[in-house]
């Protein structure tokens, strides 16, 4: 089993997304083939320095702009964020602190709050029900 699962391959998209870089910054023969398992995980453990470049500086795609800004994807596409951001892009947007920004972080915090209000509202009627 352990023999056909290092056999599975994948695009270089799904691969880049799994790594959490932008697939078009990934060296071109990253690009042109396909991924297999153990070609991914080794990346994982231990990075080559186009990997470790890439993760650091960016360019960064969308999920790992949101993360590092505190806001969700939806909220980038209303602040107009629709490139990848390199690192000293988001740092400068931090920076600048627009407008768009602060309101999509408070959503956010909102959100946050609110999942944590139903799981403790969840884990009360749980219990109730237990005694």
């Amino acid at each position: 089993m352990n023999a056909q699962q290092n056999a599975q391959t994948m695009k270089p998209a799904t691969a880049a997304k799994k790594l959490g870089v932008h697939l078009d910054a990934t060296p071109e023969e990253f690009r042109s083939g396909v991924v297999t398992r153990a070609e991914l995980n080794a990346l994982q453990a231990d990075p080559p320095q186009w990997l470790s470049d890439l993760r650091r500086d960016g360019p960064h795609p969308r999920p790992v702009v949101a993360a590092k800004l505190g806001v969700s994807i939806s909220g980038l596409a209303r602040g107009g964020v629709t490139e990848a951001l390199t690192t000293a892009q988001i740092d400068a947007l931090k920076e600048e602190g627009p407008e768009w920004l602060r309101k999509e972080r408070a959503t956010q915090a909102e959100v946050r709050r609110e999942a944590v209000r139903l799981k403790e509202k969840k884990a009360a009627e749980a219990e109730s029900r237990q005694d």
